[in-house]
C-alpha cells in the first residue's frame, strides 16, 4: 500500500505519519511484518545557489549543474582507440579535491564572459537530514508500507484493519492499495455483479435443460438456504466477506443448484410420464437422498482440511473452506424438506402444458 499525504504538509510530517502507522500496525496481534518498503532518512549536503550573485558574476544555473554533476559524479566526453579497443572518456574531479564537502570552495565554474568564478562566491552548503528516494503516487507525496496478515487472518481482514488505522491518523493523509492488494479490492467490488451473473448463468442453463422458464425456479430457489449457511459458519469463526470467501460462495452456489436438480429432475420426468405431482415428488426424494448425501459429505470432507489448515495461507484456506462446508452442510440438510416443496409450488402454480404432437 501507498500511504499519502493529500493536505501537502510536507516530507516530515509525512515521515511522523508513517511512524504512528507502523506503531499501531506493530501493537494489532492480527498484523505481522508490516514495515517501510524504503530507505530511511539520511544525511544529505545541501548546496544554496545564491542567484541573484550567481546572476550578478554572469554564471547560468546550467552551467553550475553541470559542474557539480562532473565534478562529484563523472561526465561522458568521447571514445578513443587504444591498441585496437574503443575506450571511453569521463571527466571528474580528482580524488583529493571530492572527498570533503568544505572541497565544493576549491571548484570553479566558468561565466559567460569566459572568466573563472570560484562557488564560495554564489554557493553555501549545509547538512540536513532528508529521503534517498522522493516517491510519489497519483501525484501525492507516498511512501510504500508492505506487511502480511498474521496466521490465521485472511488478507481481506488485514487491508480491513489497515484501512481503520489510516483513518486514525491525522487529517490529510490517505491510502492507495497497489499490487496484488489492489486487485483483491477490485475483484471484491466486483463481487455483487459476478453473483448476478452466476445465477443467471445457472439459470438460463436449467431453463434449456428443462424446456421450461418455470421448473429453473424451483430449483435456484434451494440457493438462498446455501448462502445462510455460509454465512452463518463464516460469522461464527470470526472470518470476513473477503475474495476468498467470495469464491467458496460461488462454489455454494453451484452445488446447492446440484442438489435441488437430483431431485427435480427425478421429479419432473415422472410427472411428465403422468404420474401425480405429488407421489412423483416424494418418489424421487427416496430415490434421490442416498446420491445427495454421498456427493456432499464427500464435498464436505474433502474442504474439511481447508477448514483446519494451519500455517502459512491458512486465513484463505479458513475463508473457503468455512464458507463451503456451512453452505453445503444447510443447502443438504435444507435442500431435502425445502426442494419437493418448491418443486411442488411451482408445478402447481405453472402447471404441465402437454407438448404439441
Amino acid at each position: 500500500m501507498e500511504l499519502q499525504g493529500h493536505a501537502g504538509a510536507g516530507h516530515d510530517a509525512l515521515m511522523a505519519a508513517r511512524n504512528q502507522l507502523l506503531a499501531l500496525a506493530a501493537e494489532n496481534p492480527e498484523l505481522t511484518r508490516v514495515r517501510h518498503n524504503g530507505l530511511d532518512d539520511s544525511p544529505q549536503l545541501q548546496i544554496d545557489i545564491d542567484q541573484r550573485k550567481a546572476q550578478a558574476l554572469g554564471v547560468a544555473i546550467d552551467d553550475i549543474n553541470d559542474t557539480l554533476q562532473t565534478a562529484w559524479g563523472s561526465s561522458y566526453v568521447n571514445d578513443f582507440m587504444d591498441r585496437g579497443r574503443v575506450k571511453k572518456v569521463y571527466v571528474q574531479a580528482a580524488a583529493p579535491y571530492r572527498m570533503l564537502p568544505d572541497d565544493i570552495n576549491l571548484w570553479y565554474v566558468r561565466n559567460k564572459d569566459g572568466g573563472m568564478v570560484p562557488f564560495s562566491a554564489f554557493a553555501t552548503s549545509r547538512w540536513e537530514t532528508g529521503s534517498p528516494r522522493l516517491e510519489r503516487y497519483n501525484g501525492y507525496s507516498a511512501v510504500e508500507i508492505v506487511g502480511e496478515a498474521a496466521p490465521g487472518v485472511s488478507t481481506g481482514t488485514a487491508m480491513d484493519i489497515m484501512e481503520s488505522l489510516v483513518k486514525q491518523l491525522p487529517n490529510g493523509f490517505g491510502l492507495e492499495w497497489t499490487a496484488m492488494s489492489y486487485q483483491e479490492r477490485l475483484s471484491g467490488a466486483q463481487a455483487p455483479a459476478l453473483y448476478a451473473i452466476s445465477l443467471l448463468v445457472v439459470f438460463l442453463c436449467l431453463a434449456a435443460l428443462y424446456e421450461s422458464w418455470s421448473v429453473p425456479f424451483s430449483v435456484m430457489l434451494v440457493v438462498p438456504l446455501g448462502v445462510i449457511g455460509a454465512l452463518l459458519a463464516t460469522w461464527m469463526r470470526g472470518l470476513e466477506n473477503d475474495v476468498y470467501f467470495q469464491v467458496g460462495l460461488l462454489t455454494v452456489i453451484g452445488l446447492s443448484a446440484k442438489n435441488a436438480i437430483l431431485i427435480v429432475e427425478f421429479a419432473n420426468e415422472m410427472n411428465q410420464k403422468g404420474h401425480d405431482l405429488f407421489e412423483a415428488t416424494l418418489h424421487a426424494c427416496r430415490q434421490r437422498l442416498r446420491p445427495i448425501l454421498m456427493t456432499s459429505l464427500a464435498f464436505i470432507f474433502g474442504v474439511l482440511p481447508m477448514a483446519t489448515s494451519t500455517g502459512a495461507g491458512s486465513g484463505g484456506q479458513h475463508a473457503v473452506g468455512t464458507g463451503v462446508m456451512g453452505g453445503m452442510i444447510s443447502a443438504t440438510i435444507l435442500a431435502i424438506y425445502f426442494v419437493p416443496l418448491f418443486f411442488v409450488l411451482v408445478r402447481r402454480r405453472f402447471p404441465l402444458k402437454p407438448r404439441p404432437e
